[in-house]
């Protein structure tokens, strides 16, 4: 029991490092054990692919059916959320672009996997069609996921127009979120023996070079969340709310700080609202409103890196993605990350609902997972910041058009 507590007292991270650091060794000195625990990594996929539909299915029609509290509609709840799905959608293509501009995993061999045949090409006009699902059942079992996102977008928008009536569904949903979150990090306890595996045969067959473009990966993220904050994030305040944007960033430091330190939106939460009050005057009913809104769907970075790591992916695995690929990963990706869980590394299983989209299976989505997570805790605070930021623009733009902004305080925002 003692050895039992002490593997869990250690944090996950650095029990999936380790996993990494042993895969590697036994790729690398004896590839016959690696393929004797095929099996560990076997096990792993499947345990992913068991929970992608469930997961997406409730985030998001659980993230929509809270817009039910009557605080959070009307002109600030309609303005809120727009902004937030528009902010999303530009992080999505910013980080699909960085991608395609960078390549991070065009030189890459991942281990035993062939370039996923796609079949014939789909048309525009039957890729809208698939959206909607005949047998929703059906969509559910072949893991359809442009149809699964389709029925969590009308059950959580359903359960809010009910009202009184959707109650009950509203609690179910976020009783299942409650309890899939659970499941998510019961699973994720198992990812140490997963990456071991999938790591030691990917060592086996390639050698150490697959990890020479994790370090592409990780300055593509560091470069996309500039982008987003400097120039996205900046625009809505210099052009749109006209505010100082300078003076804007200097007031939220301390929010980017305890976002970058904690990698949670959640844990930034008391901090935002502070700053967003004392420093950027925005009032308080408006920050108590659209600031815990975004910790929840406000995701800028998970959005920016889903859609980087859905070309990352691509790469690897030798797929060059069409223009009707490009459009279903930019629109899966935005819906995925609207709903994602707030977890370590759930992105990575919205990851598999924007590459299920386009056609890529589960087995191939498992061994990028595998070689990404040892380092996705950095690449998490990395990517949190721009979530912290945009969700603090979204409480100032919203503030300043409903006459909610202390513009004279804003202007003499010092960060204390």
């Amino acid at each position: 029991m003692r050895l039992i507590r002490g593997w869990f007292a250690i944090p996950l991270w650095q029990r999936v490092v380790g996993g990494l650091v042993l895969g590697i060794a036994l790729g690398l000195f004896w590839p016959e054990g690696a393929g004797a625990i095929r099996l560990v990594g076997e096990l792993f996929v499947r345990l992913i692919k068991m929970l992608v539909v469930p997961v997406v299915l409730v985030t998001i029609a659980g993230g929509i059916a809270t817009l039910g509290d009557p605080r959070r509609l009307g002109s600030i709840g309609l303005r809120t959320v727009g902004l937030f799905a528009a902010t999303t959608l530009v992080a999505v293509s910013i980080g699909m672009a960085m991608g395609l501009a960078l390549h991070p995993g065009a030189a890459m061999k991942l281990a035993g996997v062939v370039p996923h045949p796609l079949g014939p090409p789909v048309t525009p006009a039957d890729q809208l069609l698939s959206i909607v699902p005949v047998n929703i059942v059906e969509a559910l079992g072949r893991g359809d996921m442009l149809a699964i996102i389709f029925v969590a977008v009308l059950l959580g928008t359903g359960s809010v127009m009910a009202g009184e009536p959707g109650r009950p569904v509203v609690a179910l949903l976020q009783g299942l979120s409650a309890v899939l979150l659970h499941i998510v990090r019961a699973v994720m306890e198992v990812t140490p023996f997963g990456v071991l595996a999938l790591i030691a045969q990917a060592v086996a067959v390639n050698g150490a070079a697959v990890f020479v473009h994790v370090g592409w990966l990780a300055l593509a993220v560091v470069l996309a969340s500039l982008v987003q904050m400097l120039v996205v994030h900046a625009a809505l305040v210099g052009l749109v709310a006209r505010l100082p944007v300078v003076r804007f960033f200097r007031g939220i430091v301390d929010a980017l700080v305890v976002a970058f330190s904690t990698a949670s939106s959640s844990a930034t939460l008391p901090v935002a609202l502070r700053v967003a009050q004392d420093n950027l005057g925005v009032s308080r009913g408006v920050a108590s409103t659209v600031l815990p809104l975004g910790a929840s769907i406000g995701k800028d970075g998970t959005a920016m890196y889903v859609g980087l790591l859905g070309q990352f992916a691509l790469q690897a695995l030798g797929i060059v993605p069409d223009a009707t690929m490009l459009v279903t990963m930019l629109l899966t990706g935005a819906l995925a990350a609207f709903g994602t869980a707030p977890v370590p590394s759930a992105s990575l299983f919205m990851l598999a609902a924007m590459l299920s989209a386009v056609g890529v299976g589960a087995e191939q989505t498992a061994l990028v997972v595998g070689l990404v997570l040892p380092f996705d805790r950095l690449l998490d605070m990395t990517r949190t910041v721009p979530s912290a930021s945009a969700n603090l623009v979204v409480a100032t733009l919203v503030a300043r058009g409903e006459g909610e902004l202390d513009a004279a305080r804003f202007r003499g925002a010092v960060v204390e």
